[in-house]
């Protein structure tokens, strides 16, 4: 079992910068693929980032660029860092965990956060 929180999420106007954070509990994070995804209001969640277990890292197209994945084994902690940010990146944003195979399908990712609120202004 792991249990994923957030904590980073805030208001910003475009063109800034905001870091989430998903400290994860257990002592196979090391082994789990882990995720970010986003649900605007009135829309499906979508897939934003994953950092795979072996050190890859996949990207939206739409974040390409301005979102960088990290992950701190030591700390059982995954970041994402966003720059530039626009007023459609505006979400709450969600961590996911999985020890299969990366997917941008939410429903392949076992393990979710409660989401951290992510408010962009233009």
């Amino acid at each position: 079992q792991v249990q994923l929180v957030e904590s980073g999420g805030g208001a910003v106007q475009a063109g800034g910068s905001l870091r989430l954070s998903c400290a994860a509990s257990g002592r196979t994070f090391r082994a789990y693929n882990m995720g970010w995804f986003r649900q605007a209001p009135g829309k499906e969640r979508e897939f934003v980032a994953a950092s795979s277990w072996s050190g890859g890292s996949t990207y939206a197209d739409s974040v390409k660029g301005r979102f960088t994945i990290s992950r701190d084994n030591a700390k059982n902690t995954v970041y994402l860092q966003m720059n530039s940010l626009k007023p459609e990146d505006t979400a709450v944003y969600y961590c996911a965990g999985d020890a299969r195979a990366v997917v941008t399908d939410p429903s392949g990712w076992n393990y979710w956060g409660q989401g951290t609120q992510v408010t962009v202004s233009s």
